[in-house]
Order: C-alpha cells, then sequence, then structure tokens
C-alpha cells in the first residue's frame, strides 16, 4: 500500500475577493521509505503540498490519503493528533525552542504529544542524539551550536517518535554546501536505518540530486511524471 496517494488535489486561497490557486489537480503517491522531492520555484506549490500532507492544510478539493488515512476529512483536533502520532517535520530555520537544550528539543515531542513515560523518553532521546552524532552536545542551548548542528538536533527531534514520515520544508537553505551534504546524507541514513520515508520541498540542487523521486511543480501543477533520478 502507498504511503502517501493524492487524487485530484487543489487548494485555493481566498485573499480580498480574489480566489487564489495554489495547487491546482495534482495527483501523486509515494511509498513507504522512499526519498522524494517536490521541486519547482518560489510559489509553484510544493509547500503547499507538503502542508497538507502534514495536516497543516485542508484541500479545497480531493482527496488525500496518509498512512491509510484520509487526513483532508479531519478537523483540527484530529489533525493534531495525526500530526503528533506519525509525522516529524523539518524546518530551514530550525524551530528549535532557543531556551531549551539539545536533549530538551528533541525530548520535547515525547512530553507533549506523546507521553512517554520518563525512563523511555531519556532512553529514546539518548539514542537518538547519538544516531545524529550530537551526543557530545546534549546540554548546550541553540545559540551554542552551528547551523549543521542545530539542523541534526531537528533531525532527531523528526524521528525521536519512531516517525513513518518526515517532512522537510527547504532544510538545507540555511546551510553551506559541505553541511547541506552531510545533513542530507544523514537523513539517507536514517531512512535506511529505520525505514522511515523523507519529502522535501527544494530548490535546491544538492537535495534534486540526491532525491530518489522527484515531483516538478510549475504554477501548481505537476509539469512532469516523477521518476528516479539518475544524475
Amino acid at each position: 500500500m502507498s504511503l502517501i496517494r493524492a487524487e485530484g488535489l487543489t487548494k485555493t486561497y481566498r485573499i480580498g475577493d480574489v480566489d487564489v490557486p495554489a495547487v491546482r489537480g495534482v495527483d501523486f503517491t509515494i511509498e513507504p521509505a522512499s526519498f522524494v522531492a517536490f521541486v519547482g520555484p518560489s510559489g509553484s506549490g510544493k509547500s503547499t503540498v507538503l502542508n497538507m500532507i502534514g495536516c497543516l492544510d485542508h484541500p479545497t478539493s480531493g482527496r488525500i490519503s496518509v498512512l491509510g488515512t484520509d487526513v483532508a476529512s479531519l478537523d483540527r483536533r484530529a489533525s493534531a493528533t495525526f500530526r503528533g502520532n506519525h509525522i516529524g517535520f523539518i524546518f530551514q530555520d530550525f524551530n528549535l525552542i532557543p531556551v531549551f537544550t539539545a536533549y530538551e528539543n528533541i525530548e520535547y515531542p515525547l512530553i507533549m504529544v506523546q507521553n512517554w513515560a520518563p525512563e523511555k523518553r531519556r532512553t529514546q532521546v539518548l539514542a537518538m542524539l547519538d544516531a545524529v552524532g550530537m551526543a557530545d552536545q546534549a546540554h548546550k542551548r541553540p545559540d551554542q551550536l552551528s547551523g549543521g548542528q542545530k539542523q541534526r538536533v531537528a533531525v532527531a527531534r523528526a524521528l525521536v517518535a519512531s516517525s513513518k514520515l518526515v517532512l522537510a520544508d527547504e532544510p538545507t537553505a540555511n546551510l553551506d554546501h559541505d553541511t547541506a551534504h552531510r545533513i542530507i546524507e544523514l537523513m539517507k541514513k536514517m531512512r535506511d536505518q529505520l525505514g522511515t520515508t523523507f519529502v522535501f520541498s527544494t530548490h535546491d540542487p544538492k537535495v534534486m540530486r540526491e532525491a530518489e523521486v522527484t515531483f516538478t511543480l510549475e504554477d501548481g501543477r505537476l509539469a512532469a511524471n516523477p521518476g528516479a533520478n539518475h544524475v
């Protein structure tokens, strides 16, 4: 069964008296344990698609199924619960809580959403810190970390609840070339180890080259058939 399936997916925003179409009749499927990129220029609709996959926004029409659930039919509370239980997020500006340590930032979803027992939380957080190479930085706050280290913490936070799906919106935008490459390699390694599906929105050529499947969006429409990259 496909991990994600979209059929006739549209999203139109109302701005004043004007309807502004962001996504126009998109169809796609994404399989488990894949490394996928939605690519295209700014305003092409790629972030909107990720928001609909991640239950941050609802389609205007069409269907979208994630992990076998019709997420378009979920109300706000059910959407939040589904996100917290099944989906991890990685953002270009890291979105770490500045007063929390790296350890506390990774632990946060297990307290606020999952409500794991303390010892189980500790074991899982330490394992994730080790997996992303941040065990020796566990007690540093974000302002004491480099951009690459912050993104490693963000990757660990996205995966700590054993998420089968991670959505990454321009995850390398604020990283230099070498650091971006290391972060991409880290995410591929975690995919291979955990079977997690990573779905990106990006216009970064580095991410496009590493993606196994790309969906190209132009003006809210798929511009080409998706397929495996050959670089």
